[in-house]
């Protein structure tokens, strides 16, 4: 059967049915259909350590500027033969360029998140208006907390890694539970780590890049994550702590050892060439100050099984 909207498809007890033409079930299949927020409205605003820190040192916005990188970022995607979906532009999101955060695609449909931010909340429901259009069915909301996308992280097919970093932070612990007991239910082993605020995601520090190797941040990375993902022959490229500020370690796997990356993740870019990685490197100079790179302007729709 052909898949459709609905806003809740998540069967209590498990067992929720695979989708037909939508989905993912790893960060490294070959990347089909991509989500991405508008930068129509984009603007610095006081949200991470990152963007504090931008602004605090007085970094000048150019508005102009950050819509032609993300044009240009867009370019890159559909040169690597993906098809790009845009939320609509609300006027009174400025983060919405971040669409990681207000969703979460599963292999069962969308999950609607809960934003943290007051002035980020409107994203959710442009988000179900977007999986509306699609006609892509959402698995379940979150309702037991904050929680925000880049804290989800599917390292391979049925495993996920969920970050959370308590009141202080974007998500919180009562939302990691409830998302595990979601997929646990469907069979999926679930490992969860608390960080730190300042570090905002995991996804700041943990990202895959193809099967069995991962982008990972070690000087702020829980050593038990590390155990966890060696203990699954993942094999780690090393960020250091630095690149991870400028938001280097936030890339996106496209399949097929593939990789988009900022611009000037100098580090991760020279490491993934000698792995064998093809690079797609987009400026996103003008964008990043804010609090986020590639991975957080993204949310896989499609993938093939990794």
């Amino acid at each position: 059967m052909a898949d459709s909207f609905s806003l809740r498809t998540r069967r209590q007890g498990g067992q929720t049915p695979v989708l037909e033409n939508w989905g993912v079930d790893s960060e490294y299949g070959v990347l089909r259909d991509v989500l991405l927020g508008p930068a129509d409205n984009y603007r610095w605003r006081e949200t991470s350590s990152v963007s504090k820190k931008s602004i605090r040192r007085g970094y000048e916005f150019d508005a102009d500027v950050a819509r032609r990188q993300h044009a240009e970022m867009v370019s890159a995607y559909q040169s690597a033969d993906v098809q790009v979906h845009l939320h609509e532009p609300d006027p009174v999101l400025p983060y919405q360029v971040f669409a990681r955060d207000s969703s979460v695609m599963t292999p069962y449909g969308a999950i609607i998140t809960s934003m943290a931010n007051w002035w980020r909340r409107g994203e959710n429901f442009r988000a179900i208006e977007t999986y509306q259009r699609l006609g892509i069915p959402i698995y379940d909301c979150v309702t037991a907390g904050s929680f925000e996308g880049g804290d989800f992280n599917v390292i391979e097919p049925g495993t996920v890694l969920i970050g959370w970093e308590g009141d202080e932070g974007r998500s919180q612990e009562q939302s990691a539970l409830q998302l595990k007991g979601w997929f646990e239910a469907e069979g999926w082993e679930v490992m969860l780590t608390d960080l730190d605020p300042f570090y905002v995601h995991i996804d700041l520090m943990v990202v895959m890049l193809a099967p069995k190797l991962a982008a990972v941040c070690l000087e702020s990375t829980d050593p038990e994550v590390v155990s966890w993902l060696k203990s699954k022959n993942i094999e780690i490229v090393s960020v250091p702590f630095q690149d991870t500020l400028d938001l280097g370690c936030n890339v996106v796997a496209l399949g097929n050892d593939r990789v988009l990356m900022p611009e000037k993740s100098y580090v991760l870019k020279e490491k993934v060439r000698a792995h064998g990685l093809e690079v797609f490197d987009p400026d996103v100079s003008m964008i990043t100050p804010g609090g986020g790179g590639v991975h957080c302007m993204c949310q896989a729709l499609r993938r093939d099984p990794g």
